[in-house]
């Protein structure tokens, strides 16, 4: 029997600080996960970066984040006027809910407090083969664990031999190997697709 992927293995699937994200941006301006990608790093190797945060939000207060990190760190992540959020597509913090799992980047304040000039929201990128296809659906097998995506009219692009983004996903083939982009649905084995990467 097929297993599907708990929360915690799919968010760690997500790039985090890979240059493999930067080809993401196919969607149009995916500023946040170019951004996510570029930033010079001065921490040492192997230390933890005080400027990023990841986990899941547990509260939302006054523009203020609240989250709690795999390893049961507490952040407490500033948004502000100039933050670029991402949550399938480029957004606004009123799309952020509590629930969801975050990326951020910015600057460590005095106070502890994170000012996020980035945040990822839900952000996955999944080596799978196809399982099956349906209307506006790519079954995914991800190592032996089952995900459902979900293919959003007007959002999902597919990518063909690193040719521009298109619409058309009709070269899409069961048994294919893909990359995917997308935003994790919270508690599911569910994403929404951002970009599929697949050889024609």
């Amino acid at each position: 029997m097929t297993e599907t992927l708990d929360r915690r293995r799919l968010l760690t699937s997500a790039v985090v600080g890979s240059a493999a994200l930067a080809g993401a941006t196919a969607l149009g301006s995916l500023a946040p996960e170019a951004a996510f990608a570029a930033g010079e790093q001065s921490v040492e190797p192997g230390a933890p970066d005080p400027n990023f945060a990841e986990g899941r939000i547990t509260g939302i207060s006054a523009g203020m984040l609240l989250v709690t990190g795999s390893d049961m760190a507490l952040w407490r992540i500033r948004i502000t006027g100039g933050t670029s959020i991402w949550k399938l597509r480029p957004t606004t913090f009123d799309q952020v809910a509590v629930g969801d799992g975050l990326y951020a980047r910015g600057l460590r304040l005095p106070d502890g407090t994170l000012a996020a000039d980035s945040v990822w929201v839900n952000i996955v990128n999944v080596q799978a083969h196809i399982a099956a296809i349906g209307r506006n659906m790519l079954h995914l097998d991800h190592k032996g664990k089952r995900i459902v995506g979900h293919l959003v009219p007007g959002t999902s692009a597919a990518r063909y031999n690193d040719t521009p983004a298109v619409a058309d996903m009709s070269l899409l083939r069961v048994g294919k190997h893909v990359q995917v982009i997308g935003a994790w649905v919270p508690d599911t084995n569910e994403v929404e697709i951002a970009t599929v990467y697949a050889n024609a």
